[in-house]
């Protein structure tokens, strides 16, 4: 069977958060649409605050601290990225791109992308068109079709005669589901293990023997 590893960003600032809630349902989404596929999936939720530190300590530094940088390696080698932020002043949030921008500008290159944002009235999920969008475009991701929005409104509440949040949730994950089947394009190659020169050495002196 086949993994797929999809890496979840959730930049919400809050415990509990709704960015996290939304980020937590798109990959539940996202897991049962592979897994009817017939493909093993593994997740792994990164939340940004739990690295502002670390990711200002970058900038400062040109360094990545030991956590930030096992989680840019764990982006890296995702098949998919679920991504999603608050909305602040009209975009995403500025833990959220810097995040972004302690990146290879090349590491997102082919890889599938969903998005997702949270915001305290409708009027903010143009965020997802006019900034995230644009974003992973020039990050040559290839973004599933729907992206999801999520308000105070759409927690918990009866029908309010537009799409309910799960039934676009279900549309979005099937669509980047359908991105991570087959050939991945933005998968990188395993980085080959370097061995110790002793087992190097003793593998050698196997070989000659075997002569």
């Amino acid at each position: 069977m086949e993994t797929r590893r999809i890496t979840v960003l959730s930049a919400g600032l809050g415990v509990p958060s709704s960015t996290r809630l939304l980020a937590d349902q798109l990959a539940a989404a996202a897991t049962r649409e592979l897994a009817a596929a017939g493909y093993e999936v593994t997740t792994d939720v990164v939340e940004l605050r739990e690295l502002a530190v670390d990711i200002a300590n970058n900038f400062v530094t040109g360094f990545a601290p030991p956590r930030l940088a096992e989680v840019i390696a764990g982006v890296e080698s995702s098949d998919g990225i679920i991504a999603v932020s608050p909305v602040f002043s009209a975009s995403y949030s500025g833990l959220f791109k810097s995040f972004i921008d302690v990146l290879d500008p090349k590491s997102l290159d082919g890889k599938a992308a969903l998005l997702g944002a949270t915001g305290g009235t409708d009027r903010h999920q143009m965020v997802l068109d006019h900034a995230m969008r644009p974003l992973f475009s020039y990050l040559r991701t290839r973004t599933a079709a729907t992206a999801v929005f999520a308000g105070p409104q759409d927690w918990g509440n009866a029908d309010d005669g537009g799409t309910p949040l799960s039934a676009r949730i279900e549309r979005a994950a099937a669509e980047f589901s359908s991105l991570l089947e087959g050939d991945q394009p933005g998968r990188r190659p395993a980085v080959l293990e370097s061995l110790p020169f002793e087992q190097l050495l003793a593998g050698i002196s196997a070989g000659g023997n075997a002569n």
